[in-house]
């Protein structure tokens, strides 16, 4: 299993910064006793690996070489290895530098390294779900209309997905994909054929249902912070603020 990590964004929402945004702090962990802050990139590793990835390819540009510092300097459960995205293309180009690594899994994982979601286990029931090679984990949220929102029949199966409509038919979006391998291959064969025009992944799933494929949708999320923004950001520090106080509270 491998994990798809697309992070080659400027994120020009959230600038100026002084860092990648995928390294931005959100929360801490404890490291030999000392409490250290924690990348916001680093929990979707750890979700991908709790999930059973085994190597993780992460798409950065040529300026992110902090991502690549500061992931070698910790040790990880998952081989981590990087792709380059020469100029800033899109999600779909970035997504499909790696097909060439990923197309021999059995399963792919893909997420957004500037998001935190829960439950942390999320990635479970979309890999387990047999009933298509292509699976969205999805989220509820406030306001779909900045998301890809995710439209499904009464079997789960997707029926368009609305990128970023200002009249989105479901507070349900999609923070996670899950894959085979050859259906990977499959979305990237796709695109090229639509000239590589797909810059949303919305879009081009749209077009792979259109052809005939069939795409699930797993409603397993219970919480969706989209750290690439500084309101999400305050959110996201927020709540695993107040997660630690209930933690340790009940132990004082």
């Amino acid at each position: 299993m491998i994990g798809i990590i697309p992070a080659a964004g400027a994120g020009q929402r959230i600038q100026p910064l002084g860092c990648s945004k995928e390294l931005l702090p959100v929360g801490s962990r404890m490291i030999d006793g000392v409490e250290r802050p924690k990348a916001v990139a680093e929990y979707l590793v750890e979700r991908m690996i709790a999930a059973g990835a085994e190597q993780i390819c992460m798409v950065i540009s040529a300026e992110k070489s902090d991502i690549v510092r500061y992931f070698a300097e910790r040790n990880y459960a998952a081989e981590i290895f990087y792709v380059v995205q020469q100029k800033p293309a899109g999600l779909c180009d970035a997504l499909f530098r790696a097909e060439p690594f990923a197309r021999t899994h059995r399963n792919v994982l893909i997420g957004l390294p500037d998001t935190i979601w829960f439950p942390e286990n999320a990635y479970r029931p979309a890999v387990e779900d047999q009933k298509a090679d292509v699976n969205l984990v999805l989220f509820p949220v406030d306001d779909p209309t900045v998301f890809d929102a995710v439209v499904c029949d009464a079997q789960n199966f997707v029926e368009k997905v609305e990128v970023k409509q200002k009249d989105a038919h479901s507070q349900w979006v999609w923070g996670a994909v899950t894959c085979t391998g050859e259906s990977f291959h499959a979305l990237k064969l796709l695109w090229e054929s639509r000239h590589r025009e797909d810059e949303y992944l919305g879009h081009l799933l749209n077009a792979y249902i259109a052809a005939g494929d069939a795409v699930r949708a797993t409603h397993c999320g219970e919480l969706y912070m989209d750290v690439g923004t500084l309101d999400g950001y305050h959110r996201a520090l927020d709540y695993l603020r107040a997660k630690r106080q209930a933690r340790v509270e009940p132990a004082a």
